[in-house]
């Protein structure tokens, strides 16, 4: 085995140190991309939504409903395009627009506070605009519209998805999931 050089010991005893206070930081730290890649929600007119930039009372902007212009302003950075962006995506944007200009490591967070309704209508009880809750299906929502009506076919139901261009009803199942901004339609039975 080699010799220590004289004062190689606290080096290395304080490398260690360094090393072990690093990896406690880097864990406890909050990982921006883990949201990015865990929601890929994109955000849409109607949506409510709130942001915080931890440590800067003043850059706290909410609640804010989004409206079809598709754009925010926010401080510093003006003009923020908003529509069919998920949270995440706007975290970094906000994040990386305020970096160097105005803090040295903003942390940023975008949460939705209020989703866009989701709307049903054909053969249920009360046929309407409701508001969206995370893991909605066909069947709740039938559900928080009352329920079917004597005449509903639950074999004919259709969805017309918010985002897609050429609105076409899509025939769904009673367990499909909807989406906020989805038009649900239960057709009549004729038996």
């Amino acid at each position: 085995m080699g010799r220590w050089v004289p004062g190689t010991q606290m080096i290395f005893l304080r490398n260690i140190a360094l090393f072990l206070v690093g990896i406690c930081f880097a864990s406890a730290a909050p990982a921006q991309t883990g949201k990015e890649s865990l929601s890929r929600y994109q955000l849409g007119a109607g949506d409510v939504i709130s942001i915080v930039v931890y440590g800067e009372d003043d850059l706290k902007r909410g609640p804010i409903k989004l409206t079809d212009a598709g754009t925010i302003s926010y401080p510093v950075l003006g003009e923020l395009e908003v529509l069919g962006r998920t949270v995440g995506e706007l975290e970094k944007i906000i994040a990386d627009g305020l970096r160097g200009r105005y803090l040295v490591n903003p942390r940023v967070a975008v949460s939705v506070e209020e989703y866009r309704p989701f709307f049903i209508n054909g053969q249920v009880k009360k046929g309407g605009s409701y508001p969206f809750q995370p893991g909605l299906t066909v069947r709740k929502a039938v559900s928080v519209a009352g329920g079917f009506t004597e005449r509903a076919s639950k074999e004919k139901i259709f969805i017309v998805h918010d985002k897609e261009k050429e609105a076409k009803p899509e025939k769904v199942d009673i367990d499909a999931p909807v989406l906020p901004g989805d038009i649900i339609t239960v057709e009549e039975s004729f038996f």
